[in-house]
């Protein structure tokens, strides 16, 4: 039986602490995904996964601590271990710009695999503490914020006792993803010690892969990719999200879209007898040399369909952001302030 593993990139924004944003506007955007129409964050997520019976797994970026304090993580973990849903670790290490006392001295960098070895152990071994001080039990799988993992960060997970690591995604190959394994292949397999578990997903033309991420998948999309691997008896199915990605872009609004497609792919992983919803713990290990599990081929129609239906989300959920950039773009031009004007008065 193939195991679903829903899971959420669940951080703080480097970004708006940068901006000037405090510890509690950050929270309440990043963490309960807080809008105008209420909170669509973590606590929203794990109430849809509660209603179709499912365990989510919560990948947490304690590096806030250095900057912010402990509590901050404390309030992040705690909710999630309460309702029993599972926390791993993530990291990054944007934060260390922002750090007054930074572990690995006056290195920074934008991603994990941007550090040599020793520091990179260091710097997972300092987070894995500081998630388990926060109350979570000890991490047995990571993920690297922006997929930024190299080889060196799963010889650090294996020195330090992980078992899994899912920083693998075939879409960020060559854009801070530096793991050296086969994008084509879909299936669980050890590297440098470690059991790797990609990033699902799909080819969406000849060579883009498209990741199974409720923003980039259409539900169509996204039971395809589900139904391909349990077909041909993949140990797991990796999907993931953030802890705000149920709200617009600029976070001011709900995205309807991303919550319909996370309600479907609820359903589907409820619904499908081949599948079972779960964690990384007690996640069956494959043998030492598995099978592969190709990426499922494209189909044209069904990428044209699902890029009408981002087209038509971006505009029903996100108007304020098109008419932002329409006036940009329009004030560039000679007539474009008077034109701009008329649009932005009718819209």
């Amino acid at each position: 039986m193939t195991r679903a593993i829903i899971s959420f990139d669940t951080e703080m924004s480097a970004g708006l602490h940068q901006r000037g944003f405090d510890a509690r506007a950050n929270f309440e955007s990043s963490i309960l995904g807080r809008c105008r129409d209420g909170d669509f964050g973590i606590h929203f997520q794990m109430d849809m996964l509660d209603r179709f019976g499912l365990k989510g797994v919560f990948f947490v970026d304690p590096m806030p601590a250095l900057v912010l304090g402990p509590k901050i993580v404390e309030a992040i973990v705690q909710p999630i271990i309460r309702r029993g849903h599972e926390v791993q670790l993530h990291i990054h290490t944007e934060w260390l710009r922002f750090a007054r006392l930074n572990p690995v001295g006056r290195m920074t960098g934008r991603n994990i695999g941007d550090f040599p070895l020793a520091a990179q152990k260091r710097l997972i071994g300092l987070a894995s503490d500081m998630l388990t001080r926060s109350g979570a039990p000890r991490p047995i799988a990571f993920r690297a914020g922006n997929f930024g993992a190299n080889d060196d960060t799963l010889r650090a997970l294996a020195a330090l006792g992980f078992q899994y690591d899912s920083s693998f995604n075939a879409a960020w190959v060559g854009r801070g993803c530096a793991i050296t394994l086969d994008p084509d292949n879909l299936g669980m397999r050890f590297h440098h010690g470690v059991c790797e578990v990609p990033i699902s997903g799909l080819l969406e033309d000849a060579e883009r892969f498209r990741p199974a991420q409720l923003c980039a998948m259409s539900e169509e999309e996204m039971r395809d990719a589900l139904d391909h691997v349990a077909a041909r008896g993949a140990i797991q199915f990796s999907a993931f999200s953030h802890s705000f990605e149920l709200l617009s872009r600029d976070r001011a609004v709900p995205n309807r879209l991303a919550i319909a497609r996370m309600e479907a792919l609820c359903r589907t992983v409820a619904e499908d007898p081949r599948v079972m919803s779960g964690g990384f713990a007690g996640l069956p290990l494959p043998p030492a040399e598995p099978g592969r599990i190709h990426v499922a081929k494209p189909r044209m129609l069904r990428t044209v369909r699902r890029r009408i239906e981002q087209a038509a989300g971006h505009v029903a959920h996100e108007l304020r952001y098109v008419r932002s950039l329409i006036y940009v773009a329009l004030n560039s031009s000679r007539w474009g302030g008077a034109i701009s004007g008329i649009i932005l008065t009718v819209a």
